[in-house]
Protein backbone atom coordinates (compact mmCIF):
# COMPACT_ATOMS: atom_id res chain seq x y z
CA UNK A 1 0.00 0.00 0.00
CA UNK A 2 1.41 3.25 -0.83
CA UNK A 3 1.67 6.28 1.40
CA UNK A 4 -0.69 8.37 -0.43
CA UNK A 5 -3.71 5.49 -0.23
CA UNK A 6 -2.92 5.54 3.52
CA UNK A 7 -2.80 9.25 3.96
CA UNK A 8 -6.27 9.09 1.88
CA UNK A 9 -7.53 6.05 4.13
CA UNK A 10 -6.70 8.76 7.67
CA UNK A 11 -8.64 11.39 5.82
CA UNK A 12 -11.64 9.39 4.73
CA UNK A 13 -11.83 8.05 8.37
CA UNK A 14 -11.10 11.24 10.07
CA UNK A 15 -13.82 12.45 8.03
CA UNK A 16 -16.54 9.55 9.47
CA UNK A 17 -15.84 10.06 12.61
CA UNK A 18 -16.67 13.97 12.35
CA UNK A 19 -19.90 13.38 10.68
CA UNK A 20 -20.61 11.03 13.07
CA UNK A 21 -20.33 12.53 16.50
CA UNK A 22 -23.30 15.16 16.36
CA UNK A 23 -25.30 12.41 14.71
CA UNK A 24 -24.08 10.41 17.81
CA UNK A 25 -24.73 12.87 20.59
CA UNK A 26 -28.25 14.10 18.95
CA UNK A 27 -29.91 10.93 18.76
CA UNK A 28 -28.17 8.63 21.58
CA UNK A 29 -28.52 8.20 25.58
CA UNK A 30 -26.28 10.34 27.55
CA UNK A 31 -24.54 7.46 28.96
CA UNK A 32 -23.61 6.65 25.21
CA UNK A 33 -22.22 10.48 24.32
CA UNK A 34 -20.00 10.18 27.51
CA UNK A 35 -18.38 6.85 26.04
CA UNK A 36 -17.74 8.27 22.67
CA UNK A 37 -16.21 10.94 24.65
CA UNK A 38 -13.78 9.40 26.56
CA UNK A 39 -13.36 7.53 23.55
CA UNK A 40 -11.81 10.55 21.72
CA UNK A 41 -10.72 12.59 24.29
CA UNK A 42 -12.11 16.12 25.93
CA UNK A 43 -13.47 18.89 23.68
CA UNK A 44 -11.54 21.45 22.66
CA UNK A 45 -12.40 24.26 24.70
CA UNK A 46 -13.24 26.42 21.36
CA UNK A 47 -15.44 23.94 20.43
CA UNK A 48 -18.91 25.19 19.43
CA UNK A 49 -21.74 24.51 21.45
CA UNK A 50 -24.48 21.91 20.34
CA UNK A 51 -27.86 23.11 21.03
CA UNK A 52 -30.30 20.20 22.20
CA UNK A 53 -33.94 20.82 20.09
CA UNK A 54 -37.00 18.52 21.40
CA UNK A 55 -38.00 16.33 18.13
CA UNK A 56 -42.19 15.43 18.76
CA UNK A 57 -44.48 16.21 21.41
CA UNK A 58 -43.88 14.88 25.21
CA UNK A 59 -45.66 12.23 27.00
CA UNK A 60 -47.48 9.20 25.13
CA UNK A 61 -49.46 9.41 21.72
CA UNK A 62 -53.03 11.62 22.68
CA UNK A 63 -54.65 7.80 21.20
CA UNK A 64 -52.67 5.82 23.74
CA UNK A 65 -55.31 5.22 26.31
CA UNK A 66 -57.71 4.28 23.63
CA UNK A 67 -57.84 0.41 23.36
CA UNK A 68 -56.93 -1.08 19.90
CA UNK A 69 -59.81 -2.81 18.58
CA UNK A 70 -59.31 -6.31 16.88
CA UNK A 71 -59.16 -5.91 13.18
CA UNK A 72 -61.76 -9.38 13.13
CA UNK A 73 -64.28 -6.98 15.09
CA UNK A 74 -64.56 -4.47 12.95
CA UNK A 75 -64.68 -6.82 10.16
CA UNK A 76 -67.68 -8.57 11.85
CA UNK A 77 -69.11 -5.05 12.55
CA UNK A 78 -69.03 -3.79 9.08
CA UNK A 79 -70.41 -7.06 7.23
CA UNK A 80 -73.72 -7.00 10.65
CA UNK A 81 -73.89 -3.04 9.34
CA UNK A 82 -74.10 -3.67 5.41
CA UNK A 83 -76.69 -7.19 6.27
CA UNK A 84 -78.92 -4.19 8.14
CA UNK A 85 -78.84 -1.28 6.04
CA UNK A 86 -78.58 -2.56 2.53
CA UNK A 87 -82.06 -3.97 2.40
CA UNK A 88 -83.77 0.05 2.85
CA UNK A 89 -80.69 0.95 -0.29
CA UNK A 90 -82.77 1.35 -3.68
CA UNK A 91 -81.69 1.68 -7.37
CA UNK A 92 -83.78 4.97 -8.83
CA UNK A 93 -84.43 4.58 -12.95
CA UNK A 94 -85.14 7.44 -14.72
CA UNK A 95 -86.37 7.72 -18.04
CA UNK A 96 -85.22 10.48 -20.11
CA UNK A 97 -87.96 10.75 -22.77
CA UNK A 98 -88.17 13.06 -25.59
CA UNK A 99 -84.25 13.93 -26.96
CA UNK A 100 -82.55 11.52 -25.30
CA UNK A 101 -83.19 8.59 -27.57
CA UNK A 102 -85.57 5.69 -26.83
CA UNK A 103 -85.32 4.05 -23.68
CA UNK A 104 -82.84 6.12 -22.48
CA UNK A 105 -82.52 6.36 -18.75
CA UNK A 106 -80.63 7.61 -16.09
CA UNK A 107 -79.61 5.99 -12.48
CA UNK A 108 -78.63 6.80 -9.21
CA UNK A 109 -79.46 5.11 -5.39
CA UNK A 110 -81.64 5.96 -2.67
CA UNK A 111 -82.42 5.34 0.97
CA UNK A 112 -86.01 3.82 2.39
CA UNK A 113 -86.82 6.78 5.15
CA UNK A 114 -90.31 5.87 6.03
CA UNK A 115 -92.44 2.85 5.99
CA UNK A 116 -95.31 4.73 4.07
CA UNK A 117 -92.65 4.49 0.97
CA UNK A 118 -90.99 8.12 1.08
CA UNK A 119 -87.29 7.81 -0.34
CA UNK A 120 -84.72 10.55 -0.50
CA UNK A 121 -82.53 11.12 -3.35
CA UNK A 122 -80.12 13.55 -4.85
CA UNK A 123 -82.26 16.01 -6.98
CA UNK A 124 -79.97 16.27 -9.77
CA UNK A 125 -81.19 12.37 -10.37
CA UNK A 126 -84.26 13.63 -10.98
CA UNK A 127 -84.28 16.18 -12.12
CA UNK A 128 -85.22 15.32 -16.02
CA UNK A 129 -88.71 13.92 -14.48
CA UNK A 130 -91.61 13.83 -12.23
CA UNK A 131 -91.72 9.67 -12.00
CA UNK A 132 -88.93 7.37 -11.44
CA UNK A 133 -88.62 3.55 -10.88
CA UNK A 134 -87.45 2.17 -7.55
CA UNK A 135 -85.70 -1.43 -7.43
CA UNK A 136 -85.73 -2.97 -3.90
CA UNK A 137 -82.13 -4.78 -5.44
CA UNK A 138 -82.63 -7.17 -1.76
CA UNK A 139 -85.99 -8.70 -2.38
CA UNK A 140 -86.59 -7.98 -5.93
CA UNK A 141 -89.67 -5.64 -5.93
CA UNK A 142 -90.39 -2.87 -7.88
CA UNK A 143 -92.38 0.02 -7.69
CA UNK A 144 -93.44 3.50 -9.52
CA UNK A 145 -92.57 6.30 -7.68
CA UNK A 146 -93.41 10.31 -8.03
CA UNK A 147 -91.22 13.30 -6.91
CA UNK A 148 -92.85 14.48 -4.36
CA UNK A 149 -90.02 17.81 -4.11
CA UNK A 150 -86.52 18.66 -4.52
CA UNK A 151 -84.14 21.17 -3.08
CA UNK A 152 -81.61 22.29 -5.70
CA UNK A 153 -79.59 24.05 -2.60
CA UNK A 154 -78.79 21.30 -0.65
CA UNK A 155 -79.41 18.53 -3.78
CA UNK A 156 -81.89 16.78 -1.93
CA UNK A 157 -85.40 14.62 -3.63
CA UNK A 158 -88.31 12.55 -2.08
CA UNK A 159 -90.03 10.36 -3.84
CA UNK A 160 -93.09 8.21 -3.06
CA UNK A 161 -93.37 5.38 -4.29
CA UNK A 162 -96.96 4.02 -5.25
CA UNK A 163 -99.04 1.07 -4.43
CA UNK A 164 -96.80 0.06 -0.81
CA UNK A 165 -98.91 -2.13 0.96
CA UNK A 166 -101.20 -3.12 -1.56
CA UNK A 167 -101.66 -6.91 -1.51
CA UNK A 168 -99.79 -9.02 0.39
CA UNK A 169 -96.24 -7.51 0.25
CA UNK A 170 -94.22 -7.27 3.04
CA UNK A 171 -93.72 -4.10 4.93
CA UNK A 172 -90.69 -1.58 3.60
CA UNK A 173 -87.40 -1.98 4.75
CA UNK A 174 -86.48 1.41 6.34
CA UNK A 175 -83.20 2.81 7.50
CA UNK A 176 -82.23 4.25 10.60
CA UNK A 177 -81.59 8.36 10.53
CA UNK A 178 -78.18 9.42 12.58
CA UNK A 179 -77.07 12.23 13.99
CA UNK A 180 -74.20 13.49 11.95
CA UNK A 181 -73.16 16.40 13.98
CA UNK A 182 -71.72 13.32 16.11
CA UNK A 183 -69.39 12.43 13.10
CA UNK A 184 -65.74 12.82 13.79
CA UNK A 185 -62.81 13.04 11.58
CA UNK A 186 -61.16 9.77 11.01
CA UNK A 187 -64.32 7.67 11.85
CA UNK A 188 -65.44 4.49 9.80
CA UNK A 189 -68.01 4.48 7.60
CA UNK A 190 -69.77 2.46 4.62
CA UNK A 191 -71.29 4.02 1.50
CA UNK A 192 -73.84 1.74 -0.02
CA UNK A 193 -75.40 2.36 -3.53
CA UNK A 194 -75.79 1.38 -7.11
CA UNK A 195 -72.50 2.98 -8.89
CA UNK A 196 -72.38 2.20 -12.87
CA UNK A 197 -75.60 0.51 -12.00
CA UNK A 198 -74.06 -2.44 -9.73
CA UNK A 199 -76.70 -2.79 -7.21
CA UNK A 200 -76.20 -3.18 -3.30
CA UNK A 201 -72.31 -2.37 -3.55
CA UNK A 202 -70.60 -1.47 -0.23
CA UNK A 203 -67.80 0.37 0.51
CA UNK A 204 -66.17 2.00 3.15
CA UNK A 205 -63.03 4.35 4.36
CA UNK A 206 -63.59 7.21 6.91
CA UNK A 207 -64.94 10.62 7.38
CA UNK A 208 -62.09 12.74 5.79
CA UNK A 209 -63.05 16.15 6.85
CA UNK A 210 -65.96 17.34 8.24
CA UNK A 211 -68.15 20.78 6.60
CA UNK A 212 -66.31 20.98 3.84
CA UNK A 213 -67.22 23.78 1.35
CA UNK A 214 -66.16 25.56 -1.75
CA UNK A 215 -66.42 22.09 -3.96
CA UNK A 216 -69.15 23.50 -6.51
CA UNK A 217 -70.82 20.26 -6.72
CA UNK A 218 -73.93 21.91 -6.40
CA UNK A 219 -74.86 24.18 -9.57
CA UNK A 220 -76.96 26.44 -7.81
CA UNK A 221 -77.12 30.11 -6.97
CA UNK A 222 -78.01 29.68 -3.32
CA UNK A 223 -76.43 26.69 -2.80
CA UNK A 224 -75.44 25.19 0.78
CA UNK A 225 -72.27 23.00 0.75
CA UNK A 226 -71.68 21.69 4.37
CA UNK A 227 -70.43 17.93 3.25
CA UNK A 228 -69.34 15.05 5.07
CA UNK A 229 -65.65 14.14 2.73
CA UNK A 230 -65.01 10.36 2.63
CA UNK A 231 -62.43 8.23 0.59
CA UNK A 232 -65.23 5.82 0.92
CA UNK A 233 -65.16 4.87 -3.50
CA UNK A 234 -67.92 6.80 -5.11
CA UNK A 235 -68.47 6.59 -8.69
CA UNK A 236 -71.36 7.56 -10.70
CA UNK A 237 -74.73 5.77 -9.84
CA UNK A 238 -74.17 6.45 -6.10
CA UNK A 239 -75.69 9.54 -5.94
CA UNK A 240 -78.35 9.35 -3.31
CA UNK A 241 -76.92 6.28 -1.65
CA UNK A 242 -76.21 5.89 2.35
CA UNK A 243 -73.53 7.28 4.14
CA UNK A 244 -73.82 4.45 7.09
CA UNK A 245 -71.39 4.54 10.38
CA UNK A 246 -70.67 1.56 12.44
CA UNK A 247 -73.69 1.55 14.20
CA UNK A 248 -75.79 1.17 11.44
CA UNK A 249 -77.21 4.86 10.94
CA UNK A 250 -77.59 6.77 8.16
CA UNK A 251 -75.60 9.84 8.51
CA UNK A 252 -74.94 11.39 5.22
CA UNK A 253 -76.41 11.17 1.72
CA UNK A 254 -74.15 10.58 -0.90
CA UNK A 255 -73.91 13.09 -3.65
CA UNK A 256 -70.66 13.91 -5.44
CA UNK A 257 -66.94 12.88 -5.91
CA UNK A 258 -64.26 15.38 -6.86
CA UNK A 259 -62.35 13.56 -9.86
CA UNK A 260 -60.48 14.90 -13.08
CA UNK A 261 -61.72 11.71 -15.22
CA UNK A 262 -65.24 11.14 -13.50
CA UNK A 263 -64.90 7.89 -11.33
CA UNK A 264 -63.44 8.00 -7.47
CA UNK A 265 -59.88 9.68 -7.03
CA UNK A 266 -60.67 9.28 -2.95
CA UNK A 267 -63.12 12.34 -2.61
CA UNK A 268 -66.24 12.01 -2.17
CA UNK A 269 -68.87 14.35 0.02
CA UNK A 270 -72.16 13.82 1.33
CA UNK A 271 -74.83 15.84 2.44
CA UNK A 272 -74.98 15.83 6.56
CA UNK A 273 -78.17 13.82 7.65
CA UNK A 274 -78.75 16.67 9.96
CA UNK A 275 -79.22 18.76 7.34
CA UNK A 276 -81.14 16.26 5.11
CA UNK A 277 -83.90 15.69 7.49
CA UNK A 278 -84.79 19.10 7.83
CA UNK A 279 -85.48 19.35 3.86
CA UNK A 280 -86.84 16.11 3.44
CA UNK A 281 -89.56 17.19 6.61
CA UNK A 282 -90.18 20.29 4.36
CA UNK A 283 -90.63 18.74 1.41
CA UNK A 284 -93.17 16.12 2.84
CA UNK A 285 -95.28 18.41 4.44
CA UNK A 286 -95.54 21.11 1.93
CA UNK A 287 -93.73 20.13 -0.84
CA UNK A 288 -91.32 22.73 -0.68
CA UNK A 289 -88.26 24.00 1.79
CA UNK A 290 -89.09 26.85 3.67
CA UNK A 291 -86.27 28.42 5.40
CA UNK A 292 -85.64 31.32 7.69
CA UNK A 293 -83.66 34.18 6.81
CA UNK A 294 -81.62 36.59 9.15
CA UNK A 295 -80.66 39.17 7.26
CA UNK A 296 -76.45 39.24 7.51
CA UNK A 297 -73.92 38.62 5.01
CA UNK A 298 -70.88 37.15 6.43
CA UNK A 299 -67.41 36.43 5.12
CA UNK A 300 -64.69 33.97 6.33
CA UNK A 301 -62.74 35.20 9.45
CA UNK A 302 -58.67 35.96 8.82
CA UNK A 303 -55.96 36.42 11.25
CA UNK A 304 -55.91 40.32 10.82
CA UNK A 305 -59.78 40.46 11.36
CA UNK A 306 -58.95 38.14 14.52
CA UNK A 307 -56.62 40.84 15.63
CA UNK A 308 -58.32 43.97 14.67
CA UNK A 309 -61.47 42.79 17.12
CA UNK A 310 -59.14 41.77 19.97
CA UNK A 311 -59.39 38.05 19.46
CA UNK A 312 -56.90 35.82 20.57
CA UNK A 313 -57.23 33.01 18.13
CA UNK A 314 -59.03 33.20 14.49
CA UNK A 315 -63.10 32.08 15.58
CA UNK A 316 -66.47 32.74 13.85
CA UNK A 317 -67.71 34.91 10.94
CA UNK A 318 -67.48 38.19 10.28
CA UNK A 319 -70.54 40.43 9.53
CA UNK A 320 -70.53 42.51 6.58
CA UNK A 321 -73.68 43.54 6.31
CA UNK A 322 -76.38 43.73 8.17
CA UNK A 323 -80.18 44.76 6.14
CA UNK A 324 -81.88 47.51 7.69
CA UNK A 325 -84.98 46.27 9.98
CA UNK A 326 -84.62 42.91 9.16
CA UNK A 327 -84.27 39.96 12.11
CA UNK A 328 -80.52 40.28 12.53
CA UNK A 329 -80.94 44.00 13.05
CA UNK A 330 -83.63 44.18 15.52
CA UNK A 331 -82.10 41.40 17.52
CA UNK A 332 -78.87 44.00 17.94
CA UNK A 333 -76.83 42.29 15.60
CA UNK A 334 -73.98 44.57 13.70
CA UNK A 335 -71.87 45.49 10.99
CA UNK A 336 -68.58 44.24 12.21
CA UNK A 337 -69.27 41.64 15.02
CA UNK A 338 -67.30 38.58 15.27
CA UNK A 339 -70.50 35.58 14.90
CA UNK A 340 -69.61 32.81 16.66
CA UNK A 341 -72.35 30.59 17.57
CA UNK A 342 -75.86 29.88 15.79
CA UNK A 343 -78.45 27.80 18.03
CA UNK A 344 -75.78 27.18 20.42
CA UNK A 345 -73.42 25.33 17.43
CA UNK A 346 -70.68 26.76 16.61
CA UNK A 347 -69.80 28.76 13.35
CA UNK A 348 -66.45 29.08 11.50
CA UNK A 349 -67.18 29.21 8.07
CA UNK A 350 -69.64 30.82 6.03
CA UNK A 351 -70.93 27.75 4.86
CA UNK A 352 -71.35 25.87 8.21
CA UNK A 353 -73.39 29.58 8.82
CA UNK A 354 -75.30 29.04 6.16
CA UNK A 355 -76.08 25.31 7.24
CA UNK A 356 -77.04 25.90 10.51
CA UNK A 357 -79.97 28.36 9.97
CA UNK A 358 -81.09 26.13 7.04
CA UNK A 359 -81.96 23.50 9.62
CA UNK A 360 -84.32 26.52 11.10
CA UNK A 361 -87.92 27.96 9.81
CA UNK A 362 -89.49 31.11 10.00
CA UNK A 363 -90.62 32.29 13.04
CA UNK A 364 -88.45 30.31 15.07
CA UNK A 365 -86.50 31.91 17.61
CA UNK A 366 -82.39 31.48 17.12
CA UNK A 367 -80.09 32.03 19.99
CA UNK A 368 -76.84 34.37 18.76
CA UNK A 369 -73.42 34.67 20.10
CA UNK A 370 -71.16 37.11 18.85
CA UNK A 371 -68.05 39.05 19.69
CA UNK A 372 -67.89 42.56 19.90
CA UNK A 373 -65.75 45.60 21.80
CA UNK A 374 -63.71 42.71 23.50
CA UNK A 375 -66.24 40.00 24.66
CA UNK A 376 -69.33 37.74 23.93
CA UNK A 377 -72.76 38.48 23.54
CA UNK A 378 -75.69 36.71 23.88
CA UNK A 379 -78.24 37.44 21.58
CA UNK A 380 -81.64 36.26 20.00
CA UNK A 381 -83.20 36.86 17.00
CA UNK A 382 -86.67 35.75 15.40
CA UNK A 383 -86.22 34.82 11.73
CA UNK A 384 -88.36 35.99 9.21
CA UNK A 385 -89.28 34.66 5.86
CA UNK A 386 -88.50 35.65 2.39
CA UNK A 387 -91.66 38.12 1.91
CA UNK A 388 -90.36 40.60 4.72
CA UNK A 389 -90.27 43.48 3.35
CA UNK A 390 -86.78 44.59 4.40
CA UNK A 391 -85.67 40.82 2.94
CA UNK A 392 -87.35 41.82 -0.29
CA UNK A 393 -85.71 44.61 -0.53
CA UNK A 394 -82.39 43.03 -0.01
CA UNK A 395 -82.77 40.19 -2.78
CA UNK A 396 -83.77 43.24 -4.76
CA UNK A 397 -80.30 45.09 -4.64
CA UNK A 398 -77.80 42.39 -4.12
CA UNK A 399 -75.56 43.18 -6.60
CA UNK A 400 -74.69 40.17 -9.30
CA UNK A 401 -71.33 39.54 -10.98
CA UNK A 402 -72.58 41.47 -14.22
CA UNK A 403 -73.43 44.54 -12.44
CA UNK A 404 -70.09 45.03 -10.45
CA UNK A 405 -68.01 47.61 -12.06
CA UNK A 406 -65.87 46.44 -14.79
CA UNK A 407 -62.55 47.98 -16.07
CA UNK A 408 -61.68 52.04 -15.49
CA UNK A 409 -64.23 54.27 -14.18
CA UNK A 410 -65.18 57.48 -16.31
CA UNK A 411 -64.34 60.61 -15.26
CA UNK A 412 -66.26 63.77 -15.60
CA UNK A 413 -64.86 66.33 -17.81
CA UNK A 414 -64.31 69.36 -14.94
CA UNK A 415 -63.09 66.69 -12.38
CA UNK A 416 -59.30 66.61 -11.24
CA UNK A 417 -58.44 63.26 -9.84
CA UNK A 418 -55.62 63.96 -7.28
CA UNK A 419 -53.50 60.70 -7.34
CA UNK A 420 -50.76 59.64 -4.87
CA UNK A 421 -47.66 56.94 -4.80
CA UNK A 422 -46.93 54.98 -2.28
CA UNK A 423 -43.58 53.65 -3.39
CA UNK A 424 -42.03 51.42 -0.83
CA UNK A 425 -45.40 49.11 -0.56
CA UNK A 426 -46.01 49.30 -4.50
CA UNK A 427 -49.56 50.98 -4.31
CA UNK A 428 -50.73 54.07 -6.34
CA UNK A 429 -54.20 55.74 -5.23
CA UNK A 430 -56.63 58.03 -6.36
CA UNK A 431 -59.33 60.10 -4.64
CA UNK A 432 -62.79 58.81 -5.48
CA UNK A 433 -64.95 59.69 -8.65
CA UNK A 434 -68.42 62.07 -8.37
CA UNK A 435 -69.71 58.04 -9.06
CA UNK A 436 -67.66 56.43 -6.81
CA UNK A 437 -68.33 58.78 -4.34
CA UNK A 438 -72.26 57.94 -4.45
CA UNK A 439 -70.97 54.32 -4.35
CA UNK A 440 -68.15 54.05 -1.63
CA UNK A 441 -68.82 57.42 -0.25
CA UNK A 442 -65.24 57.88 0.54
CA UNK A 443 -61.87 56.35 0.59
CA UNK A 444 -58.53 55.89 -1.18
CA UNK A 445 -59.27 54.25 -5.49
CA UNK A 446 -56.27 51.28 -5.53
CA UNK A 447 -55.19 52.28 -9.38
CA UNK A 448 -52.63 49.83 -9.59
CA UNK A 449 -50.13 47.15 -7.76
CA UNK A 450 -46.55 47.28 -8.86
CA UNK A 451 -45.73 43.64 -9.43
CA UNK A 452 -43.57 41.87 -7.04
CA UNK A 453 -44.08 44.46 -4.30
CA UNK A 454 -45.05 44.08 -0.73
CA UNK A 455 -48.20 44.82 -1.53
CA UNK A 456 -49.21 42.28 -3.61
CA UNK A 457 -47.00 39.61 -1.67
CA UNK A 458 -49.63 40.25 0.51
CA UNK A 459 -52.60 40.00 -1.78
CA UNK A 460 -54.03 43.54 -1.71
CA UNK A 461 -56.10 43.94 -4.38
CA UNK A 462 -56.26 46.38 -7.22
CA UNK A 463 -59.71 48.05 -7.83
CA UNK A 464 -60.85 48.04 -4.08
CA UNK A 465 -60.88 51.49 -2.04
CA UNK A 466 -59.11 51.26 1.24
CA UNK A 467 -61.34 52.79 3.69
CA UNK A 468 -59.27 52.79 6.75
CA UNK A 469 -55.18 52.16 7.54
CA UNK A 470 -54.23 50.97 11.14
CA UNK A 471 -57.75 51.32 12.18
CA UNK A 472 -57.79 55.01 11.37
CA UNK A 473 -60.15 56.10 8.27
CA UNK A 474 -58.77 57.20 4.58
CA UNK A 475 -60.90 59.57 3.10
CA UNK A 476 -58.25 60.38 0.09
CA UNK A 477 -55.37 59.08 -1.29
CA UNK A 478 -53.36 61.51 -0.12
CA UNK A 479 -54.14 59.88 3.26
CA UNK A 480 -53.67 56.46 2.15
CA UNK A 481 -50.21 57.16 0.83
CA UNK A 482 -48.98 58.96 3.84
CA UNK A 483 -50.67 56.50 6.23
CA UNK A 484 -49.02 53.89 4.94
CA UNK A 485 -45.35 55.57 4.39
CA UNK A 486 -45.40 56.25 7.86
CA UNK A 487 -45.94 52.45 8.96
CA UNK A 488 -42.72 51.90 6.70
CA UNK A 489 -40.89 54.74 8.40
CA UNK A 490 -41.39 52.89 11.43
CA UNK A 491 -40.77 49.70 9.90
CA UNK A 492 -43.97 48.26 10.76
CA UNK A 493 -46.65 46.05 9.00
CA UNK A 494 -49.85 47.80 8.59
CA UNK A 495 -53.74 46.50 8.88
CA UNK A 496 -55.73 48.09 5.81
CA UNK A 497 -59.38 47.41 5.53
CA UNK A 498 -60.81 47.79 2.01
CA UNK A 499 -64.47 47.83 0.89
CA UNK A 500 -64.76 45.78 -2.41
CA UNK A 501 -67.29 46.84 -5.70
CA UNK A 502 -70.07 44.60 -4.43
CA UNK A 503 -69.75 46.57 -1.02
CA UNK A 504 -68.12 44.29 0.76
CA UNK A 505 -65.35 44.84 3.09
CA UNK A 506 -62.29 42.81 3.49
CA UNK A 507 -58.75 42.95 6.10
CA UNK A 508 -55.26 43.01 4.25
CA UNK A 509 -52.32 42.43 6.64
CA UNK A 510 -49.59 44.20 5.26
CA UNK A 511 -46.19 43.14 6.58
CA UNK A 512 -43.28 45.87 6.54
CA UNK A 513 -41.64 46.60 3.14
CA UNK A 514 -38.51 46.04 4.37
CA UNK A 515 -38.62 42.12 5.54
CA UNK A 516 -36.69 40.13 3.92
Amino acid sequence: MTLRRILFGMAALAVGVLIGLPTVRYVQSSGVQESVERSVGPAPATSASVETVQIGADGPPPASSTEVPDLVDISRQSVSVAREVEPAVVYVEVELGAGFGRGATEAGSGVIISPAGYVVTNAHVVARSNEALVYLPSDKREFRAEVVGRDPTTDTAVLRMLEVGVGDDEPLPVASLGDSDALEVGEFVLTIGSPFRLTNTVTSGIVSALGRGGVGAISDEFAIEDFIQTDAAINPGSSGGALVNLRGEVVGVVTAIASENGVSAGYGFAIPMNLARVVIEDLIRFGEVRRGYLGVEVFPMTRADARESGMSGVRGVLVNRVISNGPADRAGVRQGDILLEVGGRLVNEPNQFQSRLAQAHPGDDVALTVWRDGEQRALQARLSDPNDPSLEDWFASTPTATELPQGPVEVGPTEEIARSEAPDWGVRFRDLTRTERRQFESGAYIESIEPGSAAELDGLPRGTVVVEVENRPVTTAEEAQAALERQARRDRPALVRVRRPDGRTAFYDLASPFVE
